[in-house]
């Protein structure tokens, strides 16, 4: 049996429902077949017994299914990665950040976690120079100036590279919930080679708009749909999802560095890759590796250039 590849293939799918999918940000059959019956009806408007036919039809014939472990290693030969350009960071990782992966960087304020971001929006062009980063801030740091710095250290145009970044300031939790479900809808509207996804900083809203214990269960299960719809983005456009995120201190730690990430442990288990920056000596920068699915635990220094990141 042939398997569905469009919303035309699907029975029963008239073009005023494609059009309200399509509205809705769904765009593709697997994006429909891993959609819950309750994301459909509340945001197309189709009725509860049209949305049942359509997503069993779609998971049917998307090849939803378990695979071998042989096809799975084939599945992971089209993952890239991103450099740093530091050879030592880039080890750390298994070769640079990778995509299809969410990569946390956490620590405090001036510990480098934005010029990594801006760092990696111009390095996944170094290879592919058609390769498009998107830039979600919500703190108000990017720096197109810094972008063009960065860029003019790896060797490449400068205005080229600006071109091939898209950037949207987060006002809110809501607001950035909805950019980042707007990726796949950009992505393929305009039929972008996306490479990467920058978060910058995943959680400073949802630090500003829930505080105090009493919010703390609401403000981790809406992370817990944000991170859910990042790694299934990841996933389905093999992007690098790169998020910031802060940190705090821990009361309760009397021995050892008491510094831990926001987001407990929601944003521990979604998080494929997650690194620890902070300072150290004479202006240079540590990044240790925390957790990794493949990779052991690591530590490294670096520091921080005009034109890019520099091995100690």
């Amino acid at each position: 049996m042939s398997k569905t590849t469009t919303f035309q293939d699907v029975p029963g799918l008239g073009p005023a429902s494609i059009e309200k999918l399509e509205e809705a940000g769904y765009t593709t059959v697997l994006s429909v077949a891993v959609a819950s019956l309750g994301q459909i009806v509340t945001t197309t408007g189709i009725t509860e017994k049209t949305a049942r036919k359509i997503i069993q039809h779609c998971r049917d014939n998307s090849g939803m299914t378990f695979i071998t472990a042989t096809q799975a290693l084939e599945k992971r030969e089209q993952v890239q990665r991103i450099s740093t350009g530091s050879q030592n960071f880039d080890k750390l990782m298994g070769g640079g950040f990778e995509t299809g992966s969410i990569v946390e960087c956490y620590g405090e304020f001036g510990s480098s976690k934005t010029q990594i971001a801006h760092l990696l929006a111009v390095n996944c062009q170094k290879d592919d120079p058609t390769a498009i980063a998107i830039y979600i801030d919500s703190e108000g740091s990017f720096r197109p100036e810094r972008i063009k710095q960065f860029a003019k250290g790896a060797g490449l145009d400068p205005e080229k590279v600006l071109e091939n970044i898209r950037v949207a300031k987060a006002y809110n939790t809501d607001h950035q919930m909805l950019l980042a479900e707007q990726i796949t809808e950009l992505i393929d509207k305009e039929q972008l080679n996306a490479k990467l996804v920058v978060i910058d900083s995943l959680t400073a809203h949802f630090r500003s708009e829930y505080i105090g214990r009493g919010t703390l269960a609401e403000r981790q299960q809406k992370l817990n749909r944000h991170l859910s719809a990042l790694g299934k983005l990841a996933d389905m456009k093999n992007l690098c999802i790169y998020v910031t995120n802060q940190v705090m201190v821990d009361p309760a730690q009397f021995f050892g560095d008491p510094t831990k990430s926001v987001g407990g442990h929601i944003l521990a288990h979604k998080s494929t890759f997650r690194v620890y920056l902070r300072k150290g000596k004479k202006g240079s920068r540590v990044a240790k590796l925390v957790d990794a699915p493949n990779l052991p635990d690591g530590e490294i220094n670096f520091m921080v250039l005009e034109g890019g990141l520099e091995d100690l």
